[in-house]
């Protein structure tokens, strides 16, 4: 089987319909897994506001100088 025919192939197989069957469910479980994800970056994010910032005033330079309030 030449490149070109094994290529045709490959894009004919993934460009055709899905032999699988999606059922209603199955876009509510995806929503689910969708929401609970961005639920959960977001829980993290709060969890560690404090070591995010601490890490960004380091990295920039904005950290706690005597120099900076006349001590």
């Amino acid at each position: 089987m030449s490149n070109t025919s094994l290529l045709s192939e490959a894009a004919r197989s993934f460009l055709a319909a899905p032999p699988a069957y999606l059922d209603p469910g199955s876009g509510s479980f995806l929503l689910q897994l969708l929401l609970a994800g961005i639920l959960g970056g977001l829980f993290v994010v709060k969890m560690s506001w404090s070591r995010i910032k601490g890490f960004f005033r380091r990295m920039f330079g904005r950290g706690q100088n005597p120099d900076e309030h006349g001590r």
